[in-house]
């Protein structure tokens, strides 16, 4: 099982918005062949948005990065943050 940890830093004035268009891309991934888990999560001082992914092994998270939803869902959520999202694949040991 590998985990995703994908963390964002959204205008304050975009957090509506990144929220209401990564509803879809949580429902098809969700469904996706491999995933085990698909969350956004909200840092408690409200600094930073994060997806917590787990997947089934490389292969489904390949398949999903190259999804049509991820591939247009994606792009959207980028107009509302603010720099590079900070992405870092974990296993458990």
């Amino acid at each position: 099982m590998i985990k995703i940890v994908a963390k964002n830093t959204v205008k304050k004035e975009n957090k509506a918005d990144f929220i209401n268009t990564a509803k879809e891309l949580i429902e098809k991934s969700r469904v996706e062949e491999g995933c085990i888990s698909y969350t956004l999560n909200e840092s408690l001082d409200g600094k930073y948005l994060t997806f917590i992914e787990e997947w089934k092994d490389e292969k489904s998270i390949e398949m999903h990065n190259n999804s049509e939803h991820f591939k247009s869902i994606v792009p959207k959520l980028s107009q509302f943050k603010e720099g590079d999202i900070d992405v870092i694949l974990y296993k458990e040991i």
